[in-house]
């Protein structure tokens, strides 16, 4: 069920606080903003809204027998991507940036964010539909850069219909065939990232595709491998 409101502070942050207050968030169940006037990316910086975009969150229950929790970032990706790719004259153009972003013609087309709160994975998701931010580090890119942008409520019905199939498939099949559909649609592999940690410090290498617990193998310039756990990547 998709419920709609006109203005918030951050629709992640409204689910957070009902979690935090006792409530049963039901899974399938979405809170999407006509505009957000503090939305929030990695590492705390403001994720900038604009009428048209979406702008949403869910939430997710891992289960005893569920994949990690953190693996969650892939299928969120996955979701994203399928909801978006048949939107677009040459799909080939989208790709899948580690660990979820989505890259449209090599610019910035999405932001998604989760978040633990209690036993519950907050997803939160912003696509540019109509609109794409200006950001200072990266190009952006919207749909309506293509052509007329998709309706924001039809695309919140097939991107809900489209997490809740890559969910079942993540609990049904687990992180393996999760991995492979990913890397079939992130850029290639050789490519060369630049990864910043916590810190802001650079390490430069190539994509080496994803370790089995989905951290980002990175290829060194001395040809050893490292994985990253965590860290802001960028292409070239």
């Amino acid at each position: 069920m998709i419920h709609t409101v006109a203005e918030t502070g951050s629709t992640s942050a409204d689910l957070a606080a009902r979690l935090g207050a006792g409530e049963r968030v039901a899974e399938g169940d979405w809170l999407v903003a006509d505009r957000q006037n503090a939305g929030r990316g990695r590492h705390g910086r403001p994720w900038q809204d604009a009428s048209g975009n979406f702008m949403g969150s869910t939430v997710v229950h891992p289960g005893p027998g569920d994949p990690p929790p953190h693996t969650l970032t892939l299928a969120t990706a996955l979701a994203a991507y399928e909801a978006v790719v048949p939107l677009l004259p040459d799909p080939r153009a989208l790709v899948i940036k580690w660990p979820n972003d989505l890259l449209l013609g090599g610019a910035k087309l999405s932001g998604i964010l989760l978040e633990r709160e209690g036993d519950a994975v907050v997803v939160g998701i912003g696509i540019n539909l109509a609109q794409a931010p200006d950001l200072p580090d990266r190009p952006t890119v919207a749909l309506s850069d293509l052509g007329p942008a998709p309706d924001r409520d039809a695309f919140a019905l097939a991107l809900a219909a489209a997490f809740d199939r890559e969910i079942e498939r993540w609990r049904t099949f687990g992180i393996e065939p999760l991995i492979r559909r990913w890397l079939a649609v992130a850029h290639p592999l050789d490519t060369p990232l630049k990864v910043h940690d916590a810190d802001g410090v650079p390490t430069s290498g190539t994509f080496a595709g994803l370790a089995p617990d989905a951290s980002l193998l990175l290829r060194l310039e001395d040809g050893t491998t490292r994985a990253i756990h965590a860290g802001d990547v960028t292409l070239g």
